[in-house]
């Protein structure tokens, strides 16, 4: 369960509502369709969050796991059930894994059965997954919803100040683009596409329409 939260993204209630037969190995994708969770008067089985059906993609350390779940079981089989045989919820989970002894030794005390869906949704994004990808992984509809689990680590952003700072230093404004800024600035009028100046360097600055708002 901990392996397929923070590799797939999935919420706990959704792992416990798959079955053998949501997992496509040879497609590569998981189906995402229902959910089982603790409800009033027992377990409650629906359609996922928002009635959102969706796939997610199988990683390859996941694939082993994932083989040795669906090994030799009928396609509507439970893919994974507790230790008793029953659905697996965040408190199962807890209990099964000694939740708060292994994160408190591990030195993350802060980290929630929940938090491995947001990790995997960070990794994913770290990893250099489009936002717009991310969205669909996570099942959101809105991607300021999904912008929030986001927190890309110090390395990414380090690397991508490296990467502009090669493309700077090797295509930047020189001191000839920036004596000519009057002449760049009246085509920035046509709007936010890059406006080739046949005379300056590569990186030429852009016009405001269609950006965010001018600030004082």
């Amino acid at each position: 369960m901990v392996t397929l939260l923070a590799t797939t993204a999935m919420r706990i209630s959704e792992v416990s509502g798959l079955t053998v037969g949501d997992v496509d190995l040879a497609g590569g994708i998981i189906h995402v369709q229902r959910q089982t969770y603790p409800g009033r008067g027992g377990l409650v089985t629906k359609a996922t969050k928002g009635r959102r059906k969706r796939t997610i993609p199988i990683i390859d350390p996941l694939r082993p796991t994932l083989e040795s779940l669906v090994s030799g079981r009928d396609g509507d089989e439970r893919l994974m059930s507790g230790p008793r045989g029953g659905v697996i919820t965040t408190a199962t989970l807890r209990d099964a894994t000694k939740w708060d002894e292994v994160v408190g030794r591990l030195g993350l005390s802060g980290l929630v059965r929940h938090g491995l869906r947001h990790t995997a949704l960070t990794w994913m994004a770290d990893s250099g997954v489009p936002l717009h990808v991310v969205q669909r992984v996570a099942g959101h509809t809105d991607p300021a919803v999904t912008a929030r689990y986001l927190h890309p680590d110090m390395k990414a952003l380090i690397e991508a100040g490296t990467a502009f700072s090669v493309v700077w230093g090797q295509n930047g404004a020189t001191e000839s683009a920036l004596t000519d800024a009057p002449r760049v600035a009246a085509t920035m009028r046509a709007g936010p596409d890059l406006h080739v100046c046949r005379s300056c360097p590569a990186l030429v600055p852009v016009g405001m329409t269609g950006f965010e708002p001018a600030t004082p």
